[in-house]
């Protein structure tokens, strides 16, 4: 297995929390057993009480890192954006042909990382489950639109920016680039949800990643790219 990323360098919108959790072992306590009630509950039936019981803390404490759930599972989504943000800069540095950067890219925002043959972060893969299954809830909000405002969106927005700018250099034409990431993201995440528990809205094949092959027959043919990844 290959060794993981720290999350130490992951930085988030401070408005998310009240005290930075990553400051303490309670604060670390709290994103480990949150991240794992979340997944066990969901969203709806997850509160500080169940949490505070898991970790033999009190809900009071809880309260002194975060306001209410909703900013904690938004800490946690910007927490994933923050990995994915940090991925695209490593895994395209290299990379000069801006199709094939464009490629590795759909990879990172689309496909769930194998940690057998690829560097991953701590708690990765749970955020990816929790960002599948929970995030929409996030920002279909009344808050949304302050929230906006204070750049809690500022990760997801700016890994669109910078995958719009591979496709306005590849096809500088194309009048929709922001929607058509924006759409591979929430559809590829939509399409594992669809998987587990509505599995006749989309295609599985045993032999490939039927979502991320999707996305990369969306970007050929939108963008009239010819030949294969």
């Amino acid at each position: 297995m290959k060794e993981l990323f720290s999350t130490a360098s992951i930085k988030v919108n401070n408005l998310l929390f009240l005290k930075n959790p990553t400051s303490s072992n309670l604060g670390m306590k709290i994103i480990n057993e949150g991240i794992t009630l979340l997944e066990e509950v969901g969203f709806e039936n997850f509160t500080f009480k169940k949490l505070a019981n898991r970790i033999e803390t009190t809900e009071a404490s809880i309260y002194r890192y975060f306001e209410c759930k909703h900013l904690f599972l938004l800490y946690l989504i910007n927490w994933y954006w923050g990995m994915i943000e940090y991925r695209l800069l490593i895994e395209t540095a290299n990379i000069e042909d801006p199709i094939r950067k464009l490629y590795k890219s759909l990879h990172v925002i689309t496909s769930v990382p194998n940690p057998e043959n690829e560097l991953v972060f701590q708690w990765e893969l749970s955020l990816k489950s929790l960002v599948i299954n929970e995030s929409a809830k996030v920002y279909r909000t009344k808050t949304v639109d302050k929230e906006n405002k204070d750049g809690v969106y500022s990760l997801y927005k700016s890994i669109v920016a910078r995958i719009v700018e591979l496709i306005e250099e590849i096809n500088p034409k194309y009048p929709y680039p922001a929607m058509l990431i924006s759409t591979i993201i929430e559809s590829s995440n939509n399409q594992r949800f669809f998987k587990d528990h509505l599995p006749r809205l989309t295609n599985t094949f045993s032999n490939e990643d039927a979502f991320e092959h999707f996305a990369l027959d969306i970007i050929n043919k939108t963008l009239q790219i010819d030949g294969a990844k």
